[in-house]
């Protein structure tokens, strides 16, 4: 079996992306993986900002959007789950549950 030792993961500017938690983690993981010798390190390529081109998830989301809201008011949190799941054609599912360390 093949072992790589750089995963490079290509994101847009989505606001998790390029959170302070985010790139801690990050910075966290690479230190440790360096330190130890095991794992994987983690290279960001971010997309230069608006250019949704270059990412070709963003058309899809463009249409899930414009499918699911309803501009003349707020979805419930249900009911938006309820729509996401049917207009992509997918099992709802309960939330993972979070763990506090």
């Amino acid at each position: 079996m093949r072992q790589f030792q750089v995963f490079v993961l290509v994101w847009d500017n989505a606001s998790w992306h390029n959170s302070k938690q985010v790139r801690q983690w990050i910075r966290d993981h690479n230190a440790q993986v360096k330190q130890s010798g095991q794992g994987v390190r983690l290279i960001i390529c971010r997309l230069p900002v608006k250019s949704p081109w270059l990412n070709a998830i963003e058309p899809k989301w463009m249409h899930g959007k414009r499918a699911i809201i309803d501009p003349g008011r707020t979805l419930s949190a249900q009911e938006l789950k309820t729509r996401i799941c049917t207009y992509f054609d997918c099992p709802l599912l309960e939330p993972l549950a979070k763990q506090v360390s």
